[in-house]
């Protein structure tokens, strides 16, 4: 098993912190009910956010990155008399590179700054019930109930709680949450630069969908001078290829579009495939962007290694046994042309990639084998 917690690295290499992509508010569709948040949240964000619209928000806070803004404007949050969870959680989601579990980090932290209980106990109960407020804003989401649930077995997780007077528990308790959301927002640049020994020049690398921690791997590998190319799956219905070879564009890398059913074809070209995860389960599977399984699956019938990407708070106690265990997230589909209402589309935006099919997870735990997940789940919950 490798060390946990490298958060030493952001000290010993202070490189470009440009900011990464975010999820933002919610996008309109007509037909909001049958559509999920989640897809909603992502729709909204491959639609808005670009990298020229990060760098005019930076310069417009005088170059202040969004994280250092989180930071330093989190005691002003939550003092308000009538405190809503949802409210604040969406103001932490207007930063544009916050990801949706760390914005309900926040949010949570805000909760204990502005609650009026007068014992731990009701302190826990009012910290309970927020966490199960935001998860069920929306139950597809599995980071979000991941980021919730590690939230709550963090900060209560100490026996001295029970033998200091209230306020002094209290305190102790925000110090706890703050320093959660402080190792969440470091967590990307973490994983960046534990798989920069991976990429080696001259490498072609395959992605899939528009991973902000992926998105941040390429970019400290250009900034470090590697020489590499990428190729990226369209990603229909909602084009984030597309974005991403835009963005990687702007950053010189050399970049190749595929059509999504063009990945086995292309595939001999290929040394590596990295992904991001909406969420990695006990098994050390991971849940992600439809479309995920099938690359796995050509990767690794062509003895292509398959990389993940993913933060600690994407770690959920959950163990799909198939396709069908999962809670749908569904999307809208466009085919450009008219379709018969006995016609059935599968709109899920979403499947789940077993363990045997990945070869190494980059986390701010440290680079994992899929089977020491499930450890790392245990001491994380424990």
């Amino acid at each position: 098993m490798w060390r946990r917690s490298p958060s030493f690295i952001l000290d010993e290499r202070r490189s470009s912190n440009s900011p990464p992509m975010a999820d933002t508010t919610r996008g309109p569709f007509q037909n909001s009910d049958s559509i999920s948040a989640y897809y909603q949240t992502r729709a909204a964000h491959h639609g808005v956010i670009t990298s020229d619209w990060l760098a005019q928000a930076q310069a417009a806070v005088g170059g202040v990155s969004g994280e250092e803004q989180s930071l330093s404007s989190d005691n002003q949050l939550g003092t308000e008399k009538s405190f809503n969870v949802i409210e604040e959680f969406n103001n932490w989601r207007k930063q544009p590179d916050l990801a949706e579990a760390v914005a309900a980090i926040r949010a949570l932290a805000a909760v204990i700054r502005a609650s009026e209980a007068s014992t731990m106990m009701e302190l826990e109960i009012e910290l309970k019930k927020a966490s199960d407020t935001l998860k069920s804003w929306d139950k597809t989401s599995i980071s979000l109930t991941a980021g919730c649930d590690l939230f709550i077995r963090y900060v209560t997780r100490t026996s001295a709680l029970e033998y200091e007077d209230f306020n002094s528990a209290k305190s102790r308790l925000l110090e706890r949450a703050e320093k959660f959301g402080e190792i969440s927002c470091k967590a990307r640049r973490i994983i960046a630069m534990l798989s920069q020994d991976f990429i080696f020049d001259g490498c072609t690398i395959l992605v899939h969908g528009l991973s902000r921690v992926v998105l941040e791997i390429l970019k400290t590998a250009a900034q470090n001078n590697k020489l590499f190319r990428v190729l990226c799956t369209e990603g229909r219905p909602d084009g984030t290829g597309v974005l991403l070879s835009s963005e990687l564009s702007k950053l010189d890398i050399p970049v190749k579009l595929l059509l999504d059913s063009a990945v086995a074809y292309s595939m001999d070209e290929v040394d590596m495939v990295f992904f991001g995860a909406d969420g990695v389960v006990e098994s050390g599977g991971i849940i992600n962007m439809m479309g995920t399984y099938q690359i796995a699956l050509v990767a690794h019938s062509m003895n292509k290694p398959v990389y993940v990407a993913a933060e600690s708070y994407k770690f959920a106690r959950l163990y799909p046994l198939d396709q069908k265990d999962m809670a749908p997230a569904l999307r809208p589909i466009e085919f450009g042309v008219k379709i018969p209402t006995k016609v059935e589309v599968e709109r899920s935006a979403r499947d789940y990639t077993p363990p045997q099919y990945l070869t190494l997870l980059f986390t701010d735990l440290g680079v994992l084998s899929p089977s020491v997940v499930s450890d790392e789940l245990i001491q994380l919950y424990l």
